[in-house]
Formats: C-alpha cells, sequence, structure tokens
C-alpha cells in the first residue's frame, strides 16, 4: 500500500511540474516559426493586457521574450504561433549572450500597446490594402480615420498611422486616362469633391494638402508614420506644391499654374528632392521619384531587395524595422514600385534596395520629433496587383518576409528606444 501511495504523490509531482509555469514564452522568429505573422498579434496582445515583452534584435530572427502564462500559452496555440518555454536560467542565458559586446544583438523593451490608425476611405475601394489586410490578419487591432478626423486634429489620440494608397495631390491617382469613364472612379471622384466642399474648401487638391499637413504635424510633434506605394511620394509631392496648382482641367476644373515645376519647394518635403513632376495627365505616373518604369533589368525572377546590416546596440531603429528571417526580400510592383536612390534626401536613412537596379525600396526618417517610414510597392504577396485583383489570402503566407517589415513598423512605437548613433 505505501509504495502504491508513493508512486501516486511522484505522479501528481510530475503532473504539476509538467503544468507549472515556466520562467518566459520564446517566440522564435526564425525559419521555425510556423507563423510569423500572427506572432506580432500575439506579442501586441500581450502588450494590450499589460504584459511586459521584449524584442531581442538579431536573435533568431527577432524574437520575442514575453512572462509565462497560461493565457498566452492558449492563445498562442489558437492562433498557431510557435513558442518555446524557458526557465529563468535559460532566458537569462539568451538575455546575457545577446548583451555581450561581441554580439550584433540587442534586447529592446516594449511598453506599451501602441494606438494604432490607419488613413483610409470610408467606402470600399476596388483594391485591398496590404497594411489594413495584414494588421487584420495579425489580429492587431486599428481605427480607420479619414479627412474629417484628420483635419479636427484627431490624430492625437493615435501613436501610429498607417497612409492608404491615397493620391494626396488631388488627381485621383493618375487613374484618368484607364478609368475615367469606369463607374467606381466617377463615384470615388463625386465623393471626393462633395467631402472637400463639406469641410470649406474649393478643390479636392487643397483638401487633401490641408490632410497632408495636418498629417506632417502629426509627424513633428512625435508621431509615426507608415507609407506604402503612392501614398510615399504623392504625400511629399503635395507639400513641396504647396500653394502651387499641379492640377489639369479634368481633375478640378481649371488649367495648371504656368511653369509649375519650378515653383516646387523641396524644403517642405519629409524624404524626397529634385523630383520632376509628370505633366501629362493621360500617364500613370506621379514623377520620376518612381522607378516602376525604369525597370526593363529587373525580371520577375530577378526581383528582389537586401535589407541593410545595422548595429543592433548602436542603432537599434533601424534594425527593429529591418528585423526578419531572411535579409533577401522578394520585390513586388505598385503604381510606385520603388524610389530613385538618388532622389532621396541625405538624411534619410536607405533600409532596403534593389541593387541590380540602385532603388531605394524600404526608407527611414525623422521629422520633427516624430519618424517616417516609406516603403515601395503595393503587396508584398501579389506580385503585380491589379485594379480589381481579389485581395490576397495571408493564410498562404504566413511567414512573408515583405509583410513582416510592415508588422516591425507596427510593433515600433512600442519600444523603448535609444538614440540612433549613425
Amino acid at each position: 500500500m505505501k509504495s502504491l501511495k508513493l508512486s501516486y504523490f511522484i505522479l501528481i509531482f510530475l503532473i504539476s511540474s509538467m503544468g507549472a509555469k515556466a520562467g518566459f514564452i520564446l517566440l522564435p522568429m526564425d525559419e521555425s516559426q510556423q507563423n510569423h505573422l500572427k506572432s506580432y498579434g500575439i506579442t501586441y496582445w500581450c502588450l494590450d493586457k499589460q504584459y511586459k515583452a521584449s524584442w531581442l534584435l538579431n536573435y533568431r530572427g527577432g524574437s520575442f521574450l514575453l512572462p509565462d502564462a497560461p493565457e498566452i500559452r492558449k492563445e498562442c496555440q489558437i492562433r498557431g504561433v510557435s513558442f518555446e518555454l524557458l526557465s529563468d536560467d535559460e532566458a537569462n542565458a539568451i538575455l546575457s549572450e545577446i548583451s555581450s559586446p561581441s554580439q550584433n544583438m540587442e534586447t529592446v523593451v516594449l511598453e506599451k500597446a501602441p494606438k494604432v490608425a490607419v488613413y483610409t476611405p470610408k467606402g470600399k475601394q476596388p483594391w485591398d490594402d496590404a497594411v489594413t489586410l495584414v494588421l487584420t490578419y495579425a489580429e492587431i487591432p486599428f481605427t480607420p480615420v479619414y479627412d474629417e478626423e484628420v483635419l479636427s486634429d484627431q490624430l492625437l489620440l493615435y501613436d501610429w498611422l498607417h497612409l492608404h494608397h491615397e493620391d494626396f495631390t488631388g488627381q485621383y491617382g493618375k487613374f484618368y486616362a484607364s478609368y475615367k469613364n469606369a463607374p467606381w472612379y466617377i463615384e470615388q471622384k463625386k465623393d471626393a469633391e462633395a467631402l472637400a466642399a463639406k469641410l470649406g474648401y474649393a478643390k479636392v487638391s487643397e483638401e487633401k494638402l490641408a490632410v497632408a499637413k495636418k498629417i506632417r504635424d502629426f509627424v513633428i510633434g512625435g508621431g509615426f508614420m507608415f507609407a506604402m506605394c503612392s501614398a510615399a511620394d504623392s504625400f511629399d509631392i503635395a507639400l513641396a506644391a504647396d500653394g502651387v496648382d499641379i492640377c489639369e482641367p479634368m481633375f478640378d476644373g481649371d488649367p495648371s499654374e504656368a511653369n509649375y515645376q519650378a515653383k516646387l519647394d523641396y524644403n517642405n518635403t519629409f524624404a524626397f528632392k529634385n523630383f520632376t513632376l509628370e505633366r501629362n495627365p493621360n500617364v500613370y505616373e506621379f514623377s520620376d521619384i518612381d522607378m516602376t518604369n525604369k525597370r526593363a533589368n529587373v525580371p520577375m525572377e530577378k526581383d528582389y531587395f537586401t535589407l541593410m546590416d545595422f548595429s543592433a546596440k548602436w542603432d537599434p531603429i533601424p534594425s527593429m524595422l529591418c528585423q526578419n528571417h531572411t535579409m533577401l526580400v522578394k520585390g513586388f510592383m505598385g503604381q510606385s514600385t520603388a524610389f530613385q536612390a538618388d532622389l532621396v534626401k541625405s538624411n534619410v536613412l536607405v533600409m532596403g534596395q534593389c541593387q541590380l537596379n540602385g532603388e531605394a525600396r524600404y526608407i527611414h526618417g525623422e521629422k520633427g520629433k516624430g519618424m517616417y517610414t516609406f516603403y515601395g510597392g503595393h503587396d508584398p504577396e501579389d506580385y503585380k496587383h491589379q485594379v480589381g485583383d481579389p485581395p490576397t489570402v495571408l493564410d498562404l503566407h504566413p511567414n512573408s518576409p515583405g509583410y513582416r517589415l510592415i508588422l516591425n513598423n507596427v510593433l515600433f512605437p512600442a519600444a523603448k528606444k535609444k538614440k540612433l548613433k549613425t
């Protein structure tokens, strides 16, 4: 009987030990992770629930270290995120390795879940937005905002803002030649004009400029802005053309200003300089910033861009933004596919480039107290997205390096930051 009782207590001890708390949960972000994208969502969820979290820069692809708790384990299992349980000693050994001066790694404490806003039209567009798509997939909450919210200073409620593929120049995306008779284009133009009039502006271009300037002020005040594709260059073009009419009659009802190219003020822009605008309203292009029509030597099978390697201890900001399980990211097209390198200002950091064609694909800069990131292309997993194409199904791309770059930017404002050294 005593032997049976002893066996029973041993069994109970083993069972309780198996269910006991480990010290930490590691979300590995190397090739062993079965769902990289949802890992960001888990980390955000933990921050939102007041758990502590750390981003282990350059350790196994930029892994996340979380405290062990039954609800975190359960959430990882529900979302299909790979995780490893670590004892206190194991976690301390990893942190000690990372802190070694000989290792290009760093531990960054994540302090709070950033409040995320997405600047996007109220009505559905005939194309999807990669950021909205991946935020939804990763289960990171966001609030849609548009012109009324921006102009009434509601951006002050948020830490991070994404710019949907907007045209801030008032030229309706320069879709005129191909889609001027399409019902969605006609309706979009009508809605934009009605909204501008409601907000007290005579022209859509004037109203969009006012929005761009409010967004500029949000960044200068300490906000984080992320823009993809045409939102990046059209934003800078609008700021450069402040007070100058660059729109042709089919866009705003009157001719453009004479010699408007010479009147652009590049001091107003965030990232780009010395660009030349595309004057022809029938050409699907804003300026020579974009490299889409200069890629004859970049076939699809060779279209990759390389992430730059930064010092995690000295330059944690670009290191965070470039965390990935590969340094070579598959390229993808868009209205603004990539940025001409010699038109990028010298104080802007190029974090990803296509060396085959001299393109800047992924850039980052500071403006006032805030920061911004511009990312060329439309959808990292749809090489040549066309108007009307169905949205990408991210269940088919849970380990997408291109989408990881977007989510790096989403979590970036949560970090307790150190000053950029280079």
